[in-house]
């Protein structure tokens, strides 16, 4: 049996439940950069099928900003308040 690629483990993670970028990149053994180009590519290929990758943007710890351009991305600081405190985008597939 053919062992699964990693675009297919991260897909498969977040059937399961939902995760961060951080915790996708230990769980599949690649960088977090590695795994945001990924997740663009899951987010294109599930476009129009039966199930659809569902994000929680990144967001400001301290002024709680969320409107990020793309919610894919690891944005470094907030607009808004200048923070370098953010949050990761949260992540998970569900069934349209």
């Amino acid at each position: 049996m053919e062992e699964a690629t990693t675009r297919q483990r991260i897909v498969d993670a977040l059937r399961e439940a939902p995760a961060t970028p951080r915790a996708l990149s230990k769980e599949v053994g690649v960088p977090t950069t590695v795994v945001y180009d990924h997740l663009r590519h899951v987010a294109k290929s599930l476009d129009g099928a039966d199930e659809q990758l569902l994000v929680a943007p990144p967001t400001c710890k301290d002024c709680g900003f969320s409107g990020f351009d793309d919610p894919l991305s690891a944005p470094s600081k907030c607009p808004e308040c200048k923070c370098e405190r953010i949050m990761e985008p949260e992540l998970v597939i569900e069934s349209a």
